[in-house]
C-alpha cells in the first residue's frame, strides 16, 4: 500500500514531511545499500560516527544537502547528504566536529556539495577550536561535475592547511582512499588506518575506540590543555636499578612501562625501529616520549617519525620527554643525516617542556640530536649507567692511538658532562618517575620568547 503524501498545508503534514526528509537521509541509497555494507562487515559512514562520539551527542549537519549538476543528467539522481555525513558531538564530555565519506553514493567520488559541507565542517572546527576528525574513502573527484572538483579539492587542502596547528586533526582512512583524497588524508597530525604506513594501525572496527584514545591525549586546540587524570599509584613492577645489563640490550618499553601512568600508545609503531614514540600520561599529565631504541640502528625514518611527532606535540602543548641510548646516526648516510637535520630542527623550535633521560650511551649526534641541554631541553637527568661521550673508547682510541680502556674509565660516565652543567642531575634510575612528574609540573607554564619571523625553514 502506498504511504499518502503528507498534507503540506498542516503543522502535522510539515512536520511528518521532515522526518520523511531526515528518514531518506539516514538511508539516502536505500535500505539495501546499508544491508550490503553490513554484510561486507561493515558499519555505515553514520554508524561510524556515532560509534566514535558519545552516545546521544551526534547532531547532524546539512543532512538535506543535495548536488545540484546538472551535466550527464546528474539532475536525475539527487540523494540526501550527497555522499559525506557531517556533524559534531562530544568524546568523553569534550567537543569534535567529525564527518565520514559514504562509499555508497556516487562511489564516495569528492562533488561540489560534498566538499562544501567539509568545508563548513574546518570552518566551524577552526573558529569553535575543536579538534575536527575525517572518516576517509575516495579516489578522487565526481568526473560528471567537472573542473570544480578540482576547485574544491583545492579549497579543502587550503582550509586544513589553514587550521594546522590550531586545532588537532585526525584521518582515518575507512575504505579505499588514493588519489587526492589520499592528499587530503595525509594533511592531518595524525592518520589511523589497517595500513602499516599509518601513524596508528587498527583494524577497522577499532578505529573509532583508537581515534578516542588518541583524542583523549590531546588538548581541544593550541591554547587548551589536554585532559588530566588523577596520579594513579603504580604497582611493583621492574626494578629500574636492576634494568641496564653490564653487555647486552634491554627492553626499552619495559622501561617506559615503568616511567607512564599506563601504557604507551605508539605512533608509528611499525616505522622506524630506531625510535619509539608514542602519547602517555605520567602524573595524570599528557605528555609526548620519544626513545631511542638500543636494540635497533637509527636512520632516516626514524629520524623523521621523531621530527614529527615532536613537531606534533609541540603544536599542541603536550610536554616531550626524551628517553637516550644510543651511538647515533651513521656516519657518511647522507639521506639518514639530512633527516637527523629535521630533527634536530624539530627539537630546537619546540617550545613546550622538555625532558631529557640519559640511561646509557649518548654519544656524538646520539647525544645532540635527542634533548640535549643547549637544543632547548630544560631538565636533563643521566642514569650513573649513562656513557656521554663524543664516540664509543673504541673509535676514539683508534682515532687518538690512545688506550680505550683508559679513555672509557675517564670518558664514559655521566660526570663530565655533570661539571659542565651539560646534565642537571645523575640520578637513582628507581627515583626516575618521582623526577619527571616534578619537572613536568616546574615546566607546565613555561614560556619561551621568540624573534619575529614569519616562519623558520625546516630540512625537508
Amino acid at each position: 500500500m502506498t504511504q499518502a503524501k503528507p498534507d503540506l498545508k498542516t503543522t502535522v503534514g510539515k512536520l511528518q514531511d521532515l522526518r520523511n526528509r531526515l528518514t531518506e537521509a539516514a538511508q539516502p541509497m536505500g535500505a539495501e545499500a546499508i544491508e550490503a555494507t553490513h554484510a561486507a562487515g561493515r558499519l555505515t559512514a553514520r554508524e561510524t560516527l556515532l560509534a566514535l562520539l558519545d552516545e546521544g551527542s551526534f547532531v547532524e549537519t546539512d543532512a538535506l544537502a543535495r548536488h545540484r549538476a546538472t551535466d550527464f543528467k546528474m539532475e536525475r539522481t539527487r540523494p540526501a547528504t550527497d555522499g559525506v555525513v557531517t556533524g559534531y558531538g562530544t568524546v568523553e564530555g569534550r567537543r569534535v566536529v567529525a564527518y565520514a565519506i559514504d562509499e555508497t553514493v556516487f562511489e564516495a567520488a569528492l562533488g561540489e556539495v560534498y566538499a562544501e559541507k567539509i568545508l563548513k565542517l574546518y570552518d566551524l572546527a577552526a573558529k569553535s577550536g575543536v579538534p575536527i576528525v575525517a572518516f576517509l574513502a575516495g579516489t578522487g573527484p565526481r568526473l560528471k561535475e567537472g573542473v570544480v572538483t578540482l576547485s574544491m579539492f583545492a579549497k579543502i587542502v587550503n582550509a586544513a592547511a589553514d587550521a594546522s596547528g590550531l586545532v588537532p586533526q585526525i584521518s582515518v582512512i575507512n575504505g579505499e582512499t588514493s588519489g587526492l583524497h589520499a592528499v587530503l588524508a595525509n594533511l592531518a597530525d595524525l592518520v589511523i588506518a589497517s595500513d602499516a604506513r599509518a601513524h596508528l594501525v587498527a583494524e577497522p572496527a577499532d578505529f573509532p575506540v583508537v581515534t578516542r584514545a588518541v583524542l583523549g591525549h590531546l588538548p581541544l586546540n593550541n591554547m587548551a590543555e589536554a585532559p588530566r587524570t588523577e596520579t594513579p599509584e603504580k604497582p611493583a613492577g621492574i626494578d629500574l636499578n636492576t634494568i641496564i645489563p653490564d653487555e647486552g640490550d634491554y627492553d626499552v618499553r619495559a622501561l617506559l612501562g615503568e616511567l607512564v601512568d599506563g601504557g604507551l600508545l605508539e605512533v608509528r609503531a611499525q616505522a622506524g625501529a630506531g625510535v619509539i614514540t608514542g602519547f602517555a600520561r605520567i602524573g595524570g599529565r599528557a605528555v609526548g616520549v620519544v626513545a631511542t631504541d638500543p636494540a635497533a640502528q637509527l636512520d632516516a625514518e626514524s629520524a623523521t617519525k621523531a621530527a614529527r611527532f615532536i613537531r606534533t606535540a609541540d603544536s599542541f602543548n603536550l610536554p616531550i620527554l626524551q628517553v637516550v641510548d644510543t651511538d647515533g646516526f651513521p656516519a657518511g648516510d647522507e639521506e639518514s643525516l639530512r633527516a637527523a637535520a629535521q630533527l634536530a630542527y624539530a627539537n630546537a623550535e619546540a617550545s613546550v617542556g622538555k625532558l631529557t633521560l640519559i640511561t646509557r650511551r649518548a654519544y656524538g649526534s646520539g647525544y645532540v640530536l635527542f634533548g640535549a641541554k643547549d637544543t632547548g631541553a630544560d631538565l636533563v637527568w643521566a642514569w650513573p649507567t649513562a656513557e656521554v661521550a663524543v664516540d664509543s673508547a673504541e673509535n676514539v682510541a683508534a682515532a687518538l692511538g690512545t688506550d680505550a680502556e683508559k679513555y672509557a674509565a675517564e670518558h664514559l660516565n655521566p660526570y663530565r658532562a655533570a661539571e659542565r652543567g651539560l646534565v642537571d642531575a645523575v640520578i637513582e634510575p628507581a627515583d626516575t618517575r618521582t623526577f619527571i612528574i616534578d619537572g613536568l609540573g616546574l615546566t607546565e607554564r613555561k614560556v619561551v620568547a621568540r624573534r619575529p619571523r614569519k616562519h623558520g625553514n625546516i630540512a625537508l
